[in-house]
């Protein structure tokens, strides 16, 4: 069995005792003092997550914008530098290979985030479709990452990082100087939170982490409770409610596609066989991952993708592939192994007090 890597920051997890689990092929933490309690403290203060497992790239040289635009579903030509952009890596069928938020560092330089997971998939498919010229180099090893999440993020994040650091604007970044090496910070958000990604040489990344856990406002957050506040928002999660059976466009992201360069996969994009719906599940019996999904005559139309209680909200919330048919249905039930759960369609975010976007002065 190929042993699990780690982060900069795992020891730290082990020895706070967290329970840790495989993850991406990592050895991450799931949960501190548990699931709920973190998940709480997200939505009311701040929580940090260790995401230095997921992968970073640069692409840097001439013709990087038109190299990489031919690839990704994101706009590059209306991405100034100091913005990012969510979006997809498609293969030909126009299936997601992963999704990934894209930063532009400058004229013909950027940043790649992608899931950790697909970090070396990513990197060979990038490197055999990208036309000749710019440069693709995997810089994760040497990357660290710390989300900083929740209302009272900016409070903390502004202590830490002391006057050289301005809030950016929402899926926009700056950089700036800590203890002498350079920090990018982001501010775009996984929890529907106010919340910032410091990106760093991952020789700090503990010492920015044990900095800022040393804050009162702060508690670390394990993955059990980063799914969860995800998923109360609605955002999909790569190899669950995003893969290379579905497109973007049968997971609702309609609106992000439109742009008018070609990219690979651009043309199957009509096709919709499928779409994904949100679901509500009265109680705290959850619908699981691959649970089957009925009409309520017991027609069998969909499978469960994501599915979980969201504790912000007292009951339990789902995503589901359904045929695209019975997608406008209202009502839906869930077969589970404890019997049937009814379910209802609803729209996303689940939850809609997230502080993300909020204007700061």
């Amino acid at each position: 069995m190929e042993s699990l890597k780690t982060t900069p920051i795992t020891a730290w997890h082990r020895k706070q005792n967290a329970k840790m689990a495989a993850f991406a092929g990592f050895d991450m933490p799931i949960q501190y003092e548990g699931i709920i309690a973190e998940h709480n403290h997200t939505r009311q203060a701040v929580g940090i997550f260790d995401i230095c497992h997921m992968g970073e790239f640069s692409l840097r040289g001439p013709g990087a914008k038109a190299a990489l635009g031919a690839l990704v579903t994101q706009d590059l030509d209306t991405l100034a530098p100091g913005k990012c952009r969510y979006g997809f890596l498609l293969n030909e069928a126009g299936c997601v290979l992963d999704d990934l938020i894209i930063y532009c560092l400058d004229d013909d330089a950027y940043m790649l985030v992608v899931n950790g997971a697909c970090e070396e998939n990513d990197f060979a498919w990038l490197s055999k479709h990208l036309a000749a010229g710019p440069e693709l180099t995997n810089i994760s090893s040497k990357t660290g990452k710390i989300d900083v999440q929740g209302p009272k993020s900016l409070e903390v994040i502004s202590e830490i990082l002391g006057s050289g650091f301005q809030s950016p604007g929402y899926f926009n970044f700056m950089r700036t100087i800590w203890q002498g090496e350079p920090v990018l910070v982001s501010r775009t958000g996984y929890t529907g939170e106010l919340g910032y990604e410091l990106y760093l040489d991952s020789s700090l990344a503990l010492v920015m982490w044990e900095a800022l856990a040393a804050h009162p406002l702060v508690k670390p957050v394990g993955l059990g409770a980063r799914d969860t506040l995800r998923l109360e928002m609605g955002y999909p999660l790569y190899g669950q409610d995003l893969d290379t059976e579905h497109t973007p466009a049968e997971a609702g992201f309609g609106p992000l596609l439109g742009k008018k360069t070609t990219f690979i996969g651009q043309d199957a994009l009509a096709n919709v066989r499928q779409r994904l719906v949100a679901l509500e599940v009265p109680g705290r019996r959850s619908a699981r991952h691959y649970d089957v999904v009925c009409l309520p005559g017991g027609e069998e139309v969909g499978v469960v993708t994501s599915g979980s209680f969201a504790p912000s909200l007292g009951h339990c919330i789902a995503l589901a592939y359904v045929r695209a048919d019975a997608f406008e249905n209202e009502l839906f039930a869930v077969r589970t192994q404890r019997g049937d759960l009814e379910a209802k369609r609803t729209g996303l975010p689940f939850y809609t007090k997230g502080t993300a976007r909020m204007k700061l002065i």
